[in-house]
C-alpha cells in the first residue's frame, strides 16, 4: 500500500491518510468576505483528504490583499465558516483555517484609500495581482513599533473566532512574501528597533502572535506555514539557511503542532533533494508537510524517506475532488481548467467529477 494511505497522528487527532490539501486562494467570498454554500460544498467534496488546509483568511481589514477573500474578524464570517466545519466534519473530515495578512502585497484600493503596511518602506517589485487597470505595488507604510501589539492581538482573536467556529487546527501564514515573511526576510526588513536587524529579532513578530495565539489553542493544535525557497513576492535573505533554522528551533522549542514547508524538489529521480528541508527537518521534529509540486510517486518518495511525515497537494485537488480514492486506486486525474481558477461561481469550483464505485 502506498504510505500517503498511511494513517498520521497529528496532535490529538488521527489523520485517515498523510495525503494534505494545500491552502487554494480561490476568490469566491462575495457577499462581506463570508464563505457561503459555495465554500461549505467545496470542502466538503475533498473530506477524505488526512487533513484539509482552507484558502488563506484574512485577521483583519488591513490584511486583505485580494478581492473576495474570505475573513474571519465578523459575526457573519465566523458563521459562514462554521457552516463550511459542519458540512466537512459530516463528511467525517478534519479541516485547519489558514490565518493570513499580506502586509505590503495590497493596493489602497483593496485598504479603503491606506497604504499597505510592512516592516520598512520597501515595495516588491511586480504589479499588483488581480486589480485592473494594471499598477505596480505601492510603498508600503512602516508599522510603527506600537502597532505590532495590534496585528498580535489581531491574530489572537481570529484564532478565538477559529475556535468558535469549530475548527481542528489553526495555521499561521508565514509563507510567500506575505506580512511574516516580510518581518523574517533582511531584503524586505530594514528595521532599527526590536522587529529589525538579528534574525531573532525579524522572527520575534510570528513568535509573539503564536504565542498569543497559544493561550487560545493547544500548541500541538497550531501549524505554520513556510515558503522555504523564498520564492514569492521579491522574497530574498542574505543567509536563508540562519533564518529558517532559527524559526524551526523555535517552532520546536514551541512544541507547535506541524510545519508547512513548501519547497521543491531539486535534482532528478533518486538523487533529488529538499535543499533547506534538509536543514530544517532535522531541527523541527514536529509533523512535517512537504508542498511544492509533487506527484503521487514523488510524494511516496519523501515519505518513504523519512524527510516529510505528509504530503499537501494545491493544483491536483482543484481538479480532483476524490484525490485520495484516485491515488488509491492507481487513477488517471482530472486536468485543472486555468480558466475557471477564479470563476465567479461554482463552474471549475465544485463541478469536477468523480470516480464511480467501477472506475479503475
Amino acid at each position: 500500500m502506498s504510505p500517503l494511505l498511511d494513517p498520521l497522528q497529528l496532535g490529538p487527532v488521527r489523520l485517515p491518510n498523510r495525503i494534505v490539501m494545500a491552502p487554494l486562494t480561490r476568490m469566491r467570498c462575495f457577499q462581506g468576505r463570508a464563505p457561503g454554500e459555495l465554500q461549505a460544498t467545496h470542502y466538503a467534496q475533498r473530506a477524505d483528504a488526512g487533513l484539509i488546509l482552507t484558502e488563506a483568511t484574512s485577521v483583519s481589514p488591513m490584511g486583505v490583499g485580494y478581492p473576495n477573500t474570505p475573513g474571519i474578524w465578523t459575526e457573519e464570517q465566523v458563521i459562514g465558516w462554521k457552516r463550511v466545519v459542519d458540512a466537512v466534519h459530516a463528511q467525517g473530515g478534519r479541516i485547519c483555517i489558514q490565518l493570513w495578512h499580506v502586509g505590503r502585497i495590497s493596493d489602497p484600493e483593496l485598504l479603503e484609500g491606506a497604504l499597505p503596511v510592512a516592516p520598512s518602506a520597501i515595495a516588491p517589485a511586480g504589479d499588483v495581482k488581480v486589480l485592473r487597470p494594471k499598477r505596480p505595488y505601492s510603498v508600503p507604510r512602516p508599522l510603527e513599533t506600537a502597532e505590532i501589539a495590534e496585528v498580535v492581538r489581531d491574530f489572537a482573536r481570529a484564532a478565538a473566532n477559529a475556535k468558535a467556529a469549530g475548527f481542528d487546527f489553526v495555521e499561521v501564514h508565514a509563507a510567500n512574501g506575505y506580512l511574516f515573511d516580510q518581518f523574517m526576510h533582511d531584503g524586505s526588513n530594514q528595521r532599527t528597533d526590536q522587529y529589525g536587524g538579528p534574525v531573532e529579532n525579524r522572527a520575534r513578530l510570528l513568535m509573539e502572535v503564536l504565542d498569543a495565539m497559544a493561550q487560545v489553542w493547544p500548541s500541538e493544535r497550531i501549524g505554520v506555514h513556510l515558503n522555504l525557497m523564498s520564492s514569492s513576492h521579491d522574497m530574498h535573505d542574505s543567509n536563508p539557511k540562519a533564518l529558517f533554522t532559527h524559526v524551526a528551533q523555535q517552532l520546536q522549542a514551541r512544541q507547535i503542532g506541524f510545519l508547512f514547508a513548501r519547497e521543491a524538489l531539486v535534482g532528478e529521480g533518486a538523487a533529488a533533494v529538499l535543499p533547506m528541508g534538509q536543514h530544517v527537518r532535522p531541527v523541527y521534529r514536529g509533523t512535517y508537510i512537504a508542498n511544492e509540486g509533487f506527484t503521487r510517486e514523488t510524494g511516496e518518495r519523501v515519505l518513504e524517506r523519512g524527510w516529510a511525515d505528509a504530503v499537501a497537494y494545491g493544483r491536483d485537488y482543484m481538479a480532483n475532488p476524490d484525490l485520495v480514492t484516485r491515488f488509491a486506486r492507481g487513477a488517471a486525474l482530472n486536468v485543472l481548467n486555468d480558466r475557471t481558477v477564479y470563476s465567479a461561481d461554482g463552474t471549475g469550483y465544485n463541478d469536477y467529477p468523480v470516480l464511480d464505485a467501477t472506475s479503475a
